[in-house]
């Protein structure tokens, strides 16, 4: 129970980071396009707090974020986001508690999200647009999911495993078991 609330609370600080690392690209939507921010929150509570609650947090962040302070645009982006992300958290979170405990899994974990994540947006787009009939093509999917988001791919990469290194060295995140410790 106590390791439950410790979750909610974790995960509601990281949707709370969700909230305002946008701020530090000014709001600007081609900036963050670029950069990611919202994903970082979400992929960190995958590690950290595991599949549902990410899932959660990645489901609920783009849409709220969206619904309060009208960025990134409620349709379709925020929507397709929110499956995005929802399945980021999840692939995150459990790919990490089901392989060996090895730190190159923590990479491998953070890869297969990634790329899980941006098919599922693709996939969610392909429908938006087909029920809109606004054109939706195979090279718009690979440069607004993939190249127009290689800075924020790459800063996913380079920052986020050493985080949860981090965490499971200092005991935060028990690498034995992939869950978050008692303090």
């Amino acid at each position: 129970m106590k390791n439950n609330i410790k979750n909610l609370v974790i995960s509601a600080m990281l949707l709370a980071l969700g909230f305002v690392l946008p701020f530090l690209t000014g709001q600007i939507q081609e900036i963050g396009s670029m950069l990611l921010p919202l994903h970082i929150p979400v992929l960190i509570c995958g590690f950290v707090c595991g599949p549902i609650y990410a899932a959660v947090v990645g489901a609920i962040l783009p849409v709220m974020r969206s619904i309060i302070f009208a960025m990134p645009p409620i349709y379709p982006v925020a929507v397709s986001m929110a499956f995005e992300m929802c399945v980021y958290g999840l692939i995150a979170g459990y790919v990490y508690q089901i392989l060996p405990k090895k730190t190159i899994n923590i990479y491998i974990s953070l890869i297969i999200s990634m790329i899980v994540g941006r098919l599922v947006y693709g996939a969610v787009m392909v429908i938006i647009s087909g029920l809109s009939s606004t054109p939706y093509s195979f090279n718009i999917f690979i440069t607004s999911v993939f190249f127009s988001g290689i800075p924020g791919i790459i800063l996913q990469i380079v920052a986020i495993p050493p985080l949860i290194m981090i965490l499971e060295k200092v005991g935060f995140i028990n690498a034995n078991k992939r869950t978050v410790t008692e303090h």
